[in-house]
């Protein structure tokens, strides 16, 4: 089981890092950002990392919710998505070279309600946003504790505190503060992800599932999410719920390799053998050389026979 992924929640700005420009090269991403009612948002600012290189840059949102990175290189980036009063949001995706076509990415951005901002929260923000960033969980737990002790309707900072004892491997703690935002706001997306999250990696797939299922399928965005839930219903010969969250990944990340491989994996479990060999194909276009690859060749042999 792959270790769950989880979006680190800031209700405002983190610090604002510069980078030196080895990111250069010939891809090209496009986006767009809208609020909760698919409004585009206007002056969001993007900023992508390159993980290979460790060095990134910003943008900003246009009128229509849109930016543009151009003369990017290919690989893993790590994307956020900032602007004053809605949640921060955090991604990881893969942009491809010059030769193949990147998939939009289109994010939503919740609002946050009922909460002041003020320089003095903001400053403390940053410092909190800035430790964890830097793997200083402890101090950072410390500074967003302060946060809300002086501010407390701030509760959508218990998020960041649950993210850094997540981090810490901690989940018993993690989820404790996960649980503070659910008794505040129950349908929030990314507590109810969180405590998922622990239970996923305190192997307790029942319980994971439990959580996983009280989030609406639709919002579910995030393609690492997507498949790991996929994962558990497959562990528990739930395939056609399986094929779902499998479907759902690639079509939001259509170059996510485990994703299709798995697509193959469960199609070739459900006897379903066209579209299996057509899943493995497709995984051979996007990965010929590999290790696996072998292996899927090896499946398209067996069912071309």
């Amino acid at each position: 089981m792959k270790k769950a992924g989880i979006l680190i929640l800031m209700v405002l700005f983190a610090c604002v890092l510069v980078f030196s420009q080895v990111w250069t090269g010939q891809g090209r991403q496009i986006g767009f950002v809208y609020d909760e009612e698919g409004n585009p948002l206007e002056g969001v600012k993007v900023k992508l990392f390159l993980v290979k290189r460790q060095s990134g840059f910003e943008l900003t949102t246009d009128a229509n919710g849109k930016w543009v990175a151009i003369g990017v290189k290919g690989g893993t980036w790590h994307i956020d998505f900032e602007k004053p009063g809605y949640m921060t949001k955090k991604i990881i995706w893969v942009i491809l070279d010059f030769r193949q076509v990147n998939s939009p990415i289109k994010v939503e951005l919740k609002k946050v309600e009922g909460l002041v901002v003020s320089d003095k929260m903001e400053e403390e923000f940053k410092k909190g946003g800035m430790l964890y960033e830097e793997g200083k969980y402890e101090g950072a737990i410390e500074i967003f504790n302060t946060i809300i002790e002086e501010f407390p309707n701030a509760y959508i900072v218990n998020l960041n505190i649950g993210n850094s004892f997540f981090q810490m491997e901690n989940y018993d703690e993690a989820e404790k503060f996960y649980r503070m935002v659910i008794e505040e706001e129950p349908e929030n997306h990314d507590a109810l992800m969180g405590i998922g999250n622990c239970y996923t990696n305190r192997d307790d797939s029942e319980k994971a599932l439990e959580w996983y299922n009280k989030i609406e399928f639709k919002k579910i965005d995030d393609p690492t999410v997507l498949f790991n839930v996929g994962t558990i219903f497959y562990n528990n010969s739930r395939y056609e719920d399986a094929l779902k969250y499998y479907k759902k990944a690639v079509e939001i990340k259509e170059d996510f390799l485990d994703g299709i491989y798995q697509l193959g994996l469960v199609y070739l479990t459900m006897g379903k053998n066209t579209e299996a060999l057509k899943e493995f194909e497709n995984y051979l276009n996007h990965d010929p050389d590999s290790e696996r690859a072998s292996q899927v060749r090896g499946f398209i042999e067996y069912l071309k026979k």
